[in-house]
C-alpha cells in the first residue's frame, strides 16, 4: 500500500490550488488538443491490453554496457548522458550530474506480483551511481516514479525537483522535506553549491497512482540548464504547440530527450510516438535527439522496437542528429556522427525474455489507466 503514496493537503495543497493549471477538483491541461492527435474510435480495453499486440517484448536482452569507467573521466565537450532504460537518463552536464525519472523496480505497477515487468535489469545498480547534483522527478505515473527506487534515494541526500503536489509521495517514501522542490511552469529550482538551474515547463500529459486521485498532482517537462548547455527533458506528454513557447523562453537545446515509446491513436493527446516526437523536436528548435520511455517496458500495443526503428528511418530525411546509445553507453551528444541499429539482432538472440504467462496477469485494481 505505500507505494501508492500520499495526497497533497495542507500548504502543499494550498499552493497547488493557486496553480493556473489547477481547475477546482486537480490540474488540467490548458493547451487545446490539436487535430488528429486522437482517434476515440481506436479505444483500447483492458484485455486486449494484456493479451493484445505483436512482439511487444523483446526475446533475447538488449545490448547492454556498465558505463561505470566512462563516468570516471569528465566529457571532453561538458554534456553526456547515460539511457538506463526508459526515461532513467544521467546527464552529466559541466560538471555536475542529474538523473532524470529513476526507475530500478521490476515493475511499473503499486504490485510486486503483477502490472508491466521491465525487460531486463538496469546496467548499473543504483548503490553504484556516483554522487548526484539533483534528481528530476517529471511526474507521479509508475514508471517515471518508483517507490523502491525513490526508498533507497533517499538515503543519498539528494535534492529532488520535481512538480507541484509530488513531493507528497516523495516525502511518504522517505525523502527529507528539506530536500524536496515542487515547480510550477515556468518555475525554476537553482543549485545553491553550483551553476545549476532545472526549469519547469508545460507538458500534455495527466496524473495518477490509483483510481481517486487522477491529476491530483502536476505533470511537467523539465529543462536542466548551467552557462554553457541546456537540456531538454520531456517527461511523458502528446504534441502540443507549447514546445514553441519553450523554445522561446528557454531554448536552444544542446540535447533533446523526447519520449517515443507507449503510444496508441487514442492516446495521441497524452503520447508522442516516433512522428510527433520528431514534430515535437522541430517546434523546439531542434538539438541532438535522444529518445527515451521506450525498450524497458511494455505498456502498449506496438511493437518494443516500433518506436526506435520508425526514428531510424524518419530522422535522417529530416536532418534530424538522433542520439541512440545502447543501455549504459555514455554518449557525448555533439560528437555522434551516425546511428548503429544494435537493436535488430535483439529478437534473434537466446534469452530468457518475460515468462509466457506474464501478460496473463491482471492489472492491480487502484492501477490507472492508461498505466501511464
Amino acid at each position: 500500500m505505500k507505494s501508492f503514496g500520499k495526497r497533497p493537503e495542507g500548504e502543499r495543497l494550498e499552493r497547488m490550488k493557486a496553480s493556473p493549471r489547477w481547475a477546482g477538483e486537480g490540474f488540467r491541461n490548458v493547451h487545446p488538443v490539436l487535430p488528429g492527435l486522437r482517434d476515440p474510435s481506436q479505444k483500447v480495453a483492458i484485455s486486449e491490453f494484456l493479451c493484445g499486440g505483436v512482439r511487444r517484448v523483446p526475446k533475447g536482452p538488449l545490448p547492454s554496457l556498465n558505463p561505470l569507467d566512462t563516468w570516471l573521466r569528465a566529457p571532453s565537450t561538458g554534456l553526456r548522458a547515460t539511457w538506463l532504460g526508459h526515461s532513467t537518463v544521467l546527464v552529466e552536464i559541466d560538471g555536475l550530474r542529474v538523473l532524470t525519472d529513476p526507475v530500478w523496480g521490476l515493475r511499473a505497477s503499486p504490485s510486486t506480483l503483477a502490472g508491466p515487468k521491465r525487460f531486463q535489469p538496469v546496467p548499473v545498480a543504483l548503490r553504484e551511481l556516483p554522487p548526484l547534483d539533483a534528481v528530476i522527478v517529471s511526474h507521479d505515473h509508475y514508471d517515471h516514479l518508483d517507490y523502491p527506487t525513490i526508498r533507497e534515494m533517499a538515503r543519498m541526500d539528494v535534492p529532488f525537483v520535481t512538480s507541484l503536489g509530488v513531493g507528497a509521495h516523495l516525502e511518504a517514501f522517505g525523502v527529507r522535506p528539506s530536500l524536496i522542490t515542487e515547480l510550477d511552469w515556468w518555475e525554476s529550482w537553482r543549485s545553491p553549491k553550483a551553476e545549476l538551474s532545472i526549469t519547469a515547463a508545460p507538458s500534455q500529459h495527466f496524473s495518477g497512482r490509483g483510481l481517486k486521485d487522477r491529476n491530483s498532482t502536476l505533470w511537467s517537462s523539465m529543462v536542466i540548464h548551467t552557462p554553457r548547455h541546456k537540456v531538454f527533458f520531456s517527461g511523458d506528454t502528446g504534441l502540443t504547440t507549447e514546445y514553441e513557447v519553450i523554445r522561446e523562453r528557454l531554448g536552444p537545446f544542446d540535447l533533446v530527450m523526447l519520449e517515443v515509446g507507449a503510444f496508441h491513436p487514442s492516446w495521441g493527446d497524452i503520447h508522442l510516438g516516433p512522428e510527433n516526437a520528431l514534430k515535437a523536436l522541430q517546434l523546439l528548435g531542434g538539438g541532438a535527439f535522444l529518445p527515451v520511455h521506450w525498450g524497458t517496458f511494455s505498456l502498449a500495443l506496438h511493437a518494443w522496437d516500433q518506436p526506435v526503428q520508425t526514428l531510424f528511418e524518419q530522422a535522417p530525411r529530416q536532418g534530424v542528429q538522433l542520439v541512440l546509445p545502447q543501455l549504459g553507453e555514455a554518449v557525448e551528444p555533439s560528437t555522434v556522427d551516425r546511428v548503429t541499429p544494435w537493436w535488430r539482432g535483439v529478437d534473434t538472440m537466446e534469452g530468457p525474455g518475460l515468462p509466457e504467462d506474464e501478460a496473463k496477469k491482471p492489472l492491480p485494481k487502484a492501477m490507472p489507466f492508461p498505466v501511464d
